[in-house]
């Protein structure tokens, strides 16, 4: 089926990811529906001319978004809120409403039976017992008519700069599903896409510092013991490079969590970004070179958005839509390969 007959409405939206993926990939984005304002707003002057439902999806009619949908082909999105079953979630109990999400998402899905449907989430989704979200959503799918897989997709491989597994679910009603080849060997053959390719070609800024040029080339401030962290970290490095005066005590008490301070590498892929991901303590995401942490749309570009995408609200809240986000180019190759097959 030719992508640009088909028509997308994106769940659980976010900033819009997961749609510029799919524009990208030729489908046409119909609607977006999250409750969070700022991401709202982001996608909202991202994606000119699409509708927009600014609320819970528990809120959210069936008939609302029926009334969404054109005639021909129509894509569900479903990229529901990942904390619950994330392995950095230590204290999630089965009682969080986040954990319903897929359920609610699986409510559209079977009684407006669209012709395709994406989920995309952690790993950790397919861990719950027996008879959790993932195994009751398979289920659903099948009885609704639609042929339907799951794996966990390597972003590295689909040529996005950056180390994130998420789980994919895709299902068709109209011919055979099918999840995405790899496109890039991390191990041999084509090169895997590196900091440098991403984010390279960007100028350089200080720490507090927003570029004249891009509102979203914008860093967090950084203390002056961080900055001499920072000054002290070679490329690729931590704070195991670090002279004892500038180590934190609880760093000498708990030897793990070693990306925390950290440089990228200019020529390896990022590590997964997080809602975090311009913080200088809260993972590898200082610049390579640069003494910061990255900017907004050095986040951004590592997350393959391209470089025209704007975005709402506070610097805080940017990082936090771009760390949410599914990497563009992992949705365009998952719409591609779904298309393809039908």
């Amino acid at each position: 089926m030719d992508p640009k007959d088909v028509s997308v409405i994106d769940f659980f939206s976010g900033c819009g990811g997961t749609s510029q993926g799919f524009k990208d990939a030729g489908m046409n984005i119909v609607a977006g529906i999250d409750f969070d304002h700022d991401s709202a707003e982001t996608f909202r002057n991202n994606f000119r001319g699409a509708a927009f439902i600014e609320s819970d999806i528990r809120q959210v009619d069936v008939d609302q978004v029926r009334e969404l949908m054109p005639d021909g082909p129509t894509l569900f999105a479903g990229c529901a809120p990942c904390q619950p079953f994330s392995r950095q979630n230590k204290t999630t109990t089965a009682q969080d409403p986040r954990r319903n999400l897929l359920y609610e998402f699986s409510r559209f899905v079977t009684k407006l039976r669209p012709e395709f449907v994406v989920v995309e989430n952690v790993p950790g989704l397919q861990n719950p017992k027996k008879g959790g979200p993932l195994e009751d959503f398979m289920k659903a799918l099948a009885k609704a008519g639609y042929a339907a897989e799951f794996d966990i997709v390597r972003a590295l491989e689909l040529g996005v700069p950056q180390e994130r597994k998420r789980l994919v679910i895709v299902a068709s009603r109209v011919g055979e599903s099918a999840l995405p080849s790899a496109t890039h060997d991390v191990v041999g053959g084509k090169p895997a896409s590196t900091v440098r390719q991403a984010i390279g070609m960007l100028p350089p800024i200080r720490d507090g510092e927003v570029h004249p040029d891009d509102p979203d080339h914008a860093t967090m401030r950084l203390s002056e013991m961080n900055k001499l962290r920072i000054r002290s970290t070679p490329e690729g490095g931590d704070r195991r490079n670090w002279a004892k005066e500038l180590v934190l005590p609880c760093h000498t008490e708990h030897g793990g969590h070693t990306d925390t301070y950290g440089r990228m590498w200019w020529d390896r892929a990022a590590s997964g970004l997080t809602t975090r991901c311009i913080s200088y303590s809260n993972g590898r995401f200082g610049h390579p070179e640069q003494h910061r942490a990255i900017s907004v749309r050095e986040a951004a570009c590592l997350q393959t958005f391209p470089p025209d995408f704007r975005f709402a609200g506070t610097l805080t809240s940017k990082a936090r839509q771009v760390g949410n986000a599914v990497p563009p180019l992992m949705a365009k190759r998952i719409g591609e390969a779904l298309t393809a097959a039908a």
